[in-house]
């Protein structure tokens, strides 16, 4: 089976979906399958390469404005369809609703190949990330969402991370079916153990500290600066504590400036982006993994906490609590409740035994989403729909 996958945020470039499609495309490639994924490039040409065990076709493309580390591909249509007519898939597998994704709907349908589509964005991902939107954001929501639905036009199966965010999108309007297979995340590479020495030099990590951490990106509709100051509150009783904020965005200066104010500049490690192997590390450095935002369709960054052990406090909204069980593998506290967060910490701070189970049953909960799991479900879709286009050709 040839299966093409379009995604207009794509490795090196950090980013949950990012991550989520080169995960993808890795694991199908492991189970034998050929594999290409067009993306934008990281400049303004375009080029092949290979990563690990797939293929990368990058368009040339333009940087974004409104988000760093962003780049979107100048596609021409007629590019588009030479790399598909070239590659000729089985399938086509879209991920984004920028340039790439579109074009590569647009021309797969064109071309009578079967598409599958996975959404990963909500519109407060967006409208947060952009100030000018803020005012009206109620009428931009609604066109976001109208814009959103162009990703499902001709698709076979609309497919979702998790389960708990089918119910948060209109799919009547919509006449492909609704699935939800995870995102999948490798128990090979994440794994709860002891972090090694070098990480805490390297970004002069206190060793005989607890550590709350974020790592992701540091994006406005994240809320961050309410993980933030419930640190805050918790320095006023805990000594042993520090934060570690790990990634870049819009919101870093505004961080910056929030951990002065408070008074806790010196608890708290800015790493800015780091390496995939430092990122390991730094998710065993953790403690408690903290998650205030509630715009999460699964939220991968939690996922690779949980894989490594790790208890979380996170708000109930979006699809953390399908991760996030309360009283279980964590604890889940309402919207911007600066409060609820410190208090979760204390409850697991407090109590050690509790921290260890919490971060054990984390572990188990990341488990049914190991790759092992998820990737034959992608590809076992991937069959059902080829067949059903090719009974009805």
């Amino acid at each position: 089976m040839r299966i093409l996958i379009a995604n207009d945020q794509h490795w090196p470039m950090r980013s949950g979906v990012a991550t989520a499609v080169r995960t993808l495309a890795q694991g199908l490639s492991r189970l034998g399958y050929e594999v290409l994924v067009v993306a934008p490039s990281q400049n303004s040409k375009s080029s092949t390469e290979k990563d690990v065990n797939y293929t990368i076709r990058r368009i040339r493309s333009l940087p974004l404005f409104f988000r760093k580390n962003l780049r979107v591909a100048a596609t021409y249509d007629r590019e588009i369809r030479k790399i598909i007519q070239d590659f000729n898939p089985d399938i086509v597998h879209v991920h984004t609703q920028l340039t790439v994704g579109l074009s590569v709907l647009k021309m797969a349908n064109s071309l009578g190949i079967p598409v599958v589509a996975t959404n990963h964005v909500m519109p407060d991902n967006i409208i947060k990330n952009v100030k000018a939107l803020k005012p009206v954001s109620r009428p931009i929501s609604h066109i976001l969402s109208e814009y959103g639905l162009l990703l499902y036009k001709g698709v076979k199966r609309i497919i979702f991370p998790t389960e708990s965010v089918l119910g948060l999108f209109n799919l009547e309007r919509i006449e492909a079916p609704a699935v939800a297979i995870s995102n999948g995340i490798d128990l090979s590479i994440y794994t709860p153990r002891k972090p090694k020495k070098y990480i805490y030099d390297k970004f002069d990590i206190p060793t005989d500290k607890k550590i709350i951490a974020w790592i992701g990106r540091l994006d406005v509709e994240k809320h961050l600066d309410v993980a933030v100051k419930s640190f805050a509150k918790l320095c006023a009783d805990y000594a042993d504590v520090h934060m570690l904020i790990v990634g870049m965005g819009n919101d870093e200066s505004r961080l910056l400036d929030l951990v002065e104010e408070l008074d806790i500049a010196d608890r708290v490690t800015f790493t800015g982006l780091v390496s995939d192997e430092d990122k390991y590390e730094l998710h065993r450095v953790t403690t408690i993994f903290a998650v205030p935002s509630p715009n999460e369709l699964q939220c991968l960054s939690m996922l690779e906490s949980m894989a490594c052990g790790k208890p979380i406090v996170a708000v109930n909204a979006g699809a953390l609590a399908e991760l996030c069980l309360n009283d279980d593998d964590g604890y889940l506290v309402s919207v911007d409740d600066v409060d609820g967060f410190t208090r979760s910490y204390q409850m697991l701070l407090d109590n050690p035994d509790r921290l260890k189970k919490f971060g054990q049953r984390a572990r188990e909960v990341a488990e049914t989403h190991d790759t092992a799991v998820v990737m034959p479900r992608f590809a076992k879709l991937y069959a059902e729909v080829i067949a059903e286009s090719r009974a009805d050709s």
